[in-house]
């Protein structure tokens, strides 16, 4: 069975990119969400296996999610994905649950990479 995935990005051109990475290797892209709040919805109700999560969203930060996703007791694996990479942020990230955190700009390698090494 393939995994599912959910992908939170507020540009649909990110969404589109990371959707056809992952689905070209086999993911099952179950939901897309452009802002915090379907974002929490889809996950609660979808569960995904993984998430991929942008962080700075129109509505909340991707922070103030990953603690939201912890008190529902999702147990999808996060992947942060951020144009922000100072060390700090990463940290907060890791610290607030995501397995794994990625810088854009990045390549479909590099995703897939990260995407199977935190699915493993």
């Amino acid at each position: 069975m393939s995994k599912t995935v959910l992908i939170v990005d507020d540009s649909i051109y990110m969404r589109s990119l990371i959707k056809s990475a992952l689905e070209g290797a086999g993911f099952e892209v179950v939901g897309e969400a452009q802002n915090g709040e379907s974002a929490i919805d889809l996950a609660v109700q979808l569960q995904p296996d993984l998430i991929t999560l942008d962080n700075i969203l129109p509505d909340m930060m991707g922070f103030e999610i990953l603690k939201v996703l912890k008190d529902e007791e999702v147990p999808s694996k996060v992947i942060m994905v951020s144009a922000v990479g100072q060390q700090t942020v990463v940290n907060k990230g890791l610290s607030l649950g995501a397995s794994e955190y990625i810088v854009k700009p990045f390549t479909e390698e590099d995703l897939l990479k990260v995407v199977e090494k935190v699915l493993a």
